[in-house]
């Protein structure tokens, strides 16, 4: 079988078959390599790239105004027993083919035609279609039969594949399965990268290949937009329900599946829509962005810090020419949605997540990303009580500036590590207090865990035993050095009652709380143990 004159489909087809339906059809040079088709010995004589045109039916016939009878994409079976005698009846006749949209020209050579007409060849040529001729007689039932049975065959597979996509996304949405499972479901079916966004094009859910990150993720809003106004390659449907739309499902270029690309994400697109219908107004998709923003962050789950930059970036939290800052809340009853709404009042953008604390006690966790040119400062973070619930009893613990991702990954875990430090209504700054910046830095260093389970463990055994504060007592105490009436004060202690303790800490622990190294001793170990 010979090839030659590489050639482009004409862009006006009368059959405009989806494009799942056409990867079901068998190609032209599928059909030709059939046993069928192979016994009549093809001959290509125009072909290329038109003999990858799908085939969406065959036909035979002698007529010369056959065109008018097709839809498009057929393979045209004939022995031009009826064709026009002259050159321009040929051309008219190729011509209306042409028109009409046929994947491929099969001619029989035998007693009208023993060569194949010139001017058939060339007009095929310059239409665009591709053009082959049989040396061998063969039943043309025979052909068609074989066609057809393979046409249908795809079809049938297709139809196969549509009914299981629509039962594995069915499953996925009485199950309740969450947002990011069904994403990650849909990933592996199209074997590409799917994001769920959000309709401000932020990417709340990406589920995309360790390594690729930064590839996919990057200047994501920009391209997002792009892809929804002008159809590229991208492949994007509504995520729609009762009238009301939520965001976009956005799966970028992968292989063909049997089932349609496009169906299989519109099945995607159908299980989060009856999934939000079903969350009661709790906005699961909101908490799972944040989760798959803040949880690789804080256990460096994350391949590069490109990557992880390109991850915040599409998420809405900016990285390039911002300072980045971690913050912990603890105490009162704030939301993530209010901590965010803040910040976008100081000019910032933030991402937060209830955590368990150090110590098991619920944090809320807050990368805030802000302009270069206006740090965090004193006046922004003593707005912050006065829009969350409560916020007379929320402790803020505020981490190091950062200016890029590692860095903020230190930033989280210092504001983390000393969340218990403040009291309700106090904002702590760790860069302010090198000490515990010291020790965040040597939270998982065993020499310091031992240290504090071995200084302290008298008292801690004691309060154990008998419910007491004896830990809170000397924590007041190391924190107003020469000032008992401030330690008494914060210990919440009369100064008698207060004194009776330090004197009991003293017995347990065999030390001077009045010696300095002593003093710094027991405040590292204090601090350690919230670590």
């Amino acid at each position: 079988m010979e090839a030659s004159d590489r050639r482009e489909l004409p862009g006006t087809l009368t059959h405009r078959p989806s494009r799942a339906a056409l990867a079901a059809l068998p190609s032209v040079i599928e059909l030709l390599e059939d046993p069928a088709f192979r016994a009549g010995r093809p001959e290509v004589l125009v072909g290329g790239d038109l003999l990858d045109a799908p085939v969406r039916w065959i036909h035979t016939s002698e007529r010369a105004d056959i065109a008018r009878m097709l839809d498009g994409r057929e393979l045209l079976l004939s022995m031009g027993t009826a064709w026009p005698e002259d050159d321009a009846g040929l051309t008219a006749l190729v011509e209306s083919l042409a028109e009409a949209g046929i994947a491929a020209l099969v001619l029989e050579l035998g007693t009208r035609y023993p060569t194949p007409p010139a001017v058939v060849v060339e007009t095929a040529r310059r239409h665009g279609i591709a053009f082959i001729v049989l040396h061998r007689e063969v039943r043309f039932v025979t052909l068609t039969e074989a066609g057809h049975s393979r046409i249908i065959a795809g079809q049938m597979t297709a139809l196969r594949a549509r009914d299981e996509v629509r039962e594995v996304f069915t499953s996925l949405a009485l199950r309740g399965a969450p947002a990011d499972h069904v994403v990650r479901e849909l990933a592996r079916a199209l074997g590409a990268p799917v994001v769920l966004e959000s309709l401000a094009h932020e990417a709340l859910i990406a589920e995309v290949p360790v390594g690729n990150e930064a590839n996919v993720l990057t200047d994501w809003e920009r391209r997002s937009r792009s892809a929804h106004r002008d159809g590229d390659r991208w492949l994007v449907v509504p995520v729609d329900a009762r009238g009301k739309r939520w965001g976009f499902l956005v799966a970028l270029p992968g292989p063909d599946h049997p089932a349609g690309r496009r169906n299989v994400l519109l099945q995607g697109a159908i299980a989060l829509a009856l999934g939000r219908l079903a969350d009661g107004g709790r906005d699961e998709w909101a908490t799972l962005a944040r989760r798959h923003v803040l949880d690789p962050l804080l256990a460096g789950r994350f391949a590069t810090s490109e990557a992880m930059a390109a991850r915040l970036e599409a998420a809405g939290v900016p990285v390039t020419d911002r300072l980045l800052y971690g913050i912990a809340l603890r105490g009162g009853e704030p939301t993530a949605a209010q901590i965010e709404s803040w910040a976008l009042g100081v000019g910032a953008r933030a991402r937060a997540l209830a955590v368990p604390g150090r110590s098991g006690t619920p944090v809320i966790v807050v990368l805030l990303s802000v302009p270069a040119h206006r740090p965090l400062d004193d006046l922004a973070i003593a707005s912050l009580p006065r829009a969350l619930s409560d916020g007379a009893r929320v402790a803020i613990t505020v981490g190091r500036e950062a200016r890029e991702v590692d860095a903020a990954t230190l930033s989280l875990h210092e504001a983390l590590d000393n969340a218990r430090e403040p009291a309700p209504g106090e904002v702590l700054w760790v860069e302010r207090r090198p000490l515990s910046r010291l020790l965040s830095s040597l939270r998982d260093d065993h020499r310091l865990l031992d240290h504090g389970e071995r200084v302290l463990a008298p008292i801690v055994e004691h309060d154990q035993r008998t419910d007491g504060d004896l830990q809170r007592v000397l924590k007041a105490a190391l924190s107003h050095p020469g000032n008992r009436t401030a330690a008494a004060r914060a210990a919440h202690l009369s100064r008698s009652v207060f004194y009776q303790r330090l004197e009991l800490i003293q017995s347990l622990l065999g030390v001077d709380l009045e010696d300095g190294e002593t003093q710094t001793a027991l405040h590292i170990a204090l601090l350690s143990r919230h670590q």
